[in-house]
């Protein structure tokens, strides 16, 4: 004779689609050892033999995208050189003006005399010149040493 079960609903814990199990069950009914949770790691940290994750401190650098050297010299004026493929008007175009800002995809520039501001797309840029020294931070360097003019 097959024994009848009343009927218990299982709950879900705030919508997430998972049964509440009571704190330290398994779904089998057993009792497991209450653990926490395991550390916060990093992709690639070492452990021990005995499990034991080592924490390393990884030197912060940023890595030599241009506009990363853009943003360190931000302020200083530029000229731009950039192309435009199949444009009627104009094949090639140079503007020159103050750097305010360079992101991953744009340079915002601005007219010292009229205080208008141009977005650039980075996608068109050939390349840049400066009259002044740039400072750049080879990446890689340890630590956090303060940027260098490049003449």
């Amino acid at each position: 004779m097959i024994s009848q079960q009343a009927y218990r609903p299982v709950s879900y814990a705030s919508g997430n689609g998972y049964p509440e199990w009571p704190r330290g069950m398994t779904p089998m009914g057993t009792m497991q050892p209450m653990t926490g949770f395991p550390p916060q790691v990093s992709s690639g940290s070492p452990m021990t033999p005995t499990g034991t994750v080592v924490q390393v401190q990884t030197p912060q650098y940023e890595q030599s995208y241009i506009e990363n050297i853009l943003r360190l010299n931000l302020g200083k004026t530029g000229t731009f050189y950039m192309t435009y493929e199949n444009n009627r008007e104009w094949n090639a175009k140079i503007f020159k003006g103050i750097l305010e800002a360079a992101g991953r995809d744009h340079i915002i520039i601005s007219d010292p005399a009229t205080g208008k501001r141009t977005i650039l797309l980075m996608l068109n840029l050939d390349y840049a010149t400066f009259d002044e020294p740039l400072l750049y931070q080879y990446p890689g360097v340890i630590g956090n040493p303060g940027a260098s003019p490049v003449r």
